[in-house]
């Protein structure tokens, strides 16, 4: 069984039962619509490949459906700033992934890894570093993997190279579904750290509640009034 299967079945067990509420929560996402979500990725990728070009397919659960969903979370975007960084970061690491791709050894038994495991990695770090919310750092995951598929084909053509690509297919699958999951994994585990390390929620304890402020006030305007009386 490929790691993508491995890697979307834990997921949706996790989301099934209910761990990844917050996560999900804060990329305003329900957990029934991630489960649809993973299960469509899986079946998807069991559907033909959609021509673009002669030599150019796209597969539907590796980047159709992805897509979709990362079109749905820039349109959620909080700020223009947030959709302005997602596009940055996933060019960024479009760019970086297909580098490591051109650096990297052409015959996959000469590595310890597999390359397309590499690729995913170096998409989700990327996507991490640079994004400012765990939606951009999903997009950029996701997209980063996408567009070094884009720009491959793009090379291919200028280039003159024979063979046919797909974009989100065979082992690039695996590539898309690590790179998101390591995205957000790190966003949502370091994030929530930092957050905590740096007093985030409990601040508001510290502030003072309604009825105690009030009530301030009127001791102060009590002492006020006696104060004026006198």
């Amino acid at each position: 069984m490929p790691l993508s299967y491995i890697l979307l079945s834990i997921t949706a067990l996790v989301v099934l039962f209910g761990f990844a509420h917050r996560v999900l929560d804060r990329m305003k996402m329900t957990d029934t619509w991630a489960f649809l979500v993973i299960i469509g990725m899986i079946i998807g990728t069991l559907l033909p490949n959609l021509p673009i070009t002669k030599s150019v397919t796209i597969n539907i659960g590796g980047a159709i459906i992805p897509m979709a969903v990362c079109l749905y979370l820039f349109l959620r975007a909080e700020s223009g700033r947030e959709r302005i960084n997602s596009i940055v970061v996933s060019i960024v690491a479009g760019i970086a992934v297909f580098i490591a791709g051109r650096i990297l050894p052409a015959e996959p038994e000469a590595m310890i890894i597999e390359p397309n495991y590499i690729y995913g990695i170096v998409g989700g770090l990327i996507a991490y570093l640079f994004s400012r919310s765990r939606r951009s750092a999903f997009i950029a995951g996701v997209m980063g993997i996408i567009l070094a598929n884009v720009i491959q084909a793009i090379s291919n053509y200028l280039t003159g190279t024979r063979g046919a690509i797909t974009i989100g297919g065979a082992g690039f699958f695996d590539s898309v579904v690590i790179s998101m999951i390591i995205a957000v994994f790190l966003s949502e585990i370091i994030g929530e750290t930092r957050e905590k390390i740096q007093g985030g929620t409990s601040k508001k304890y510290l502030e003072p509640k309604e009825g105690m402020a009030s009530s301030l006030i009127d001791t102060n305007k009590k002492e006020g009034d006696k104060d004026d009386k006198e």
